[in-house]
């Protein structure tokens, strides 16, 4: 396959941007090279989520896109529909999209060469595991999906990386999909992490962040033992020399204080958690299935405030919830206005085909009731995040630069500058004109301007 060439395009979570990646990996090791134009690809790939049925809508437009550019281009020869709408719905997708060569769920990633020689051969593919049989333990958990990760090329340029600690998850909130088409919970074995991180620490990578769908509830038996995420962090920490080191994202039932401490004492572990509330209301939250309450929640946050007194929090809230009142709305106001997040993703309440809540409660509430609550969710997450930002003002930090900021790119600098985009410890973004070199360094700047979301600098 010498001198061909595949487009990838991301849909989605980090997770999907971790697998695209190992996926770009693969490929590579296949003779193919990356293309910015499906048009010029004889492999074009789409990565879907399902979270929503948004999500799912621009898979399908963008899948109908690939198809008129081969129409008329005769470009990309092959296409494939990968990921968590892949896995929730190949029989639509094959009867909505009958041109898609592929179609392949997260869990045969791994089988993608085989997939793609075979539909050069004009074989139509679909590959998707039965997470039932898994669950239910009638099947195996595929030991052949960890080559996936533990095979990834890693850039010798990477200064920032994604590496999965975990697949799947057992919490079953009932308005979510992602146990329907992630599977089951599994914890990947420590030193297998480890090795990972290796090769990424030894090309320079200056972060690193664990990902699981439910991180903090790792767990893997080695030797006897159970380590968890926790042991996993003083692991990490000590067999690597990476300046940052994150995880996400937490699920607030499973969260133990060990984590916390492990944040405190170690140093390159970054003061930051990504960790949903849901909601506000006590009964919306035993509706969606989350197994904990607000007054818990509120109290593993001051926990971890007292342990890691500069820790940022990020939040997770949906509004429009079946049988969502007024009063309930009001109490994810008040979660806000209590928790004051650094950051929060708003969503209004998608329903999800298969999902318990899907089957159980009915989407009575309207539209413009959603769109109103929002609103004001986030015009209240918007002032508060203003309202801390400017506490920074005058203040230097240092940030590892991430490239180069949109506005940059559509309106570039005459005296040869862009403005760069950073990121902090504590994961805000930081925005400074600079010169390209400063990308993938960390480097000291102070702030002189803030808006809800982006702290504006110059380098120091």
């Amino acid at each position: 396959m010498k001198g061909k060439k595949f487009y990838i395009e991301t849909l989605g979570c980090q997770m999907n941007k971790l697998d695209s990646e190992l996926i770009a990996g693969m490929l590579a090791n296949m003779g193919y090279s990356a293309t910015d134009y499906a048009d010029d690809a004889d492999l074009a790939i789409i990565n879907t989520c399902s979270v929503r049925q948004h999500a799912e809508l621009k898979a399908l437009s963008k899948l109908g896109h690939l198809h008129h550019l081969r129409r008329k281009h005769g470009k990309p020869s092959t296409i494939a529909i990968i990921g968590c709408f892949a896995q929730r719905s190949p029989e639509y997708i094959r009867k909505h999209a009958s041109y898609v060569d592929i179609i392949c769920g997260p869990a045969d990633l791994d089988r993608l060469p085989q997939l793609i020689e075979d539909a050069r051969n004009e074989k139509k593919q679909i590959a998707v595991s039965d997470f039932r049989a898994i669950r239910s333990g009638r099947q195996k958990y595929p030991e052949r999906l960890e080559s996936l990760d533990t095979n990834r090329i890693v850039n010798k340029n990477q200064r920032q990386a994604f590496v999965r600690v975990q697949r799947g998850c057992d919490k079953f909130c009932s308005y979510c999909v992602v146990p329907y088409v992630r599977g089951p919970e599994q914890s990947r074995p420590p030193e297998k992490i480890i090795d990972e991180i290796r090769k990424l620490d030894n090309v320079g990578c200056r972060e690193i962040t664990l990902l699981g769908q439910t991180v903090n509830s790792y767990h893997c038996v080695e030797n006897g033992k159970t380590v968890t995420l926790a042991d996993l962090l003083y692991r990490v920490h000590n067999n690597c020399s990476v300046p940052r080191i994150r995880f996400v994202t937490s699920y607030p039932a499973d969260f133990s204080t060990e984590i916390l401490e492990a944040m405190a004492k170690l140093e390159r572990i970054c003061p930051y958690l990504h960790i949903p509330a849901q909601h506000g209301s006590n009964r919306i939250l035993k509706l969606m299935n989350r197994k904990y309450s607000v007054e818990q929640y509120i109290e593993l946050i001051d926990t971890a405030r007292k342990i890691v007194p500069n820790i940022s929090i990020a939040g997770d809230f949906i509004v429009g919830f079946p049988d969502e009142t007024d009063d309930d709305h009001q109490c994810s106001l008040e979660l806000i206005k209590r928790i004051r997040y650094k950051n929060c993703f708003i969503f209004k309440y998608s329903v999800r085909p298969g999902t318990l809540a899907e089957k159980k409660f009915s989407d009575n509430i309207p539209d413009e009731i959603k769109t109103k609550r929002f609103i004001e969710l986030q015009e209240l997450q918007d002032k508060i995040a203003l309202e801390d930002n400017r506490n920074l003002i005058g203040q230097t930090l240092d940030v590892l630069v991430e490239g180069i900021s949109k506005k940059s790119k559509t309106n570039p600098s005459p005296d040869g500058k862009v403005q760069l985009s950073a990121r902090t410890t504590d994961d805000k973004i930081a925005v400074f004109d600079g010169t390209e070199d400063l990308i993938g360094q960390i480097v000291p700047v102070r702030i002189f301007d803030v808006s809800s979301l982006t702290l504006f600098a110059d380098t120091v």
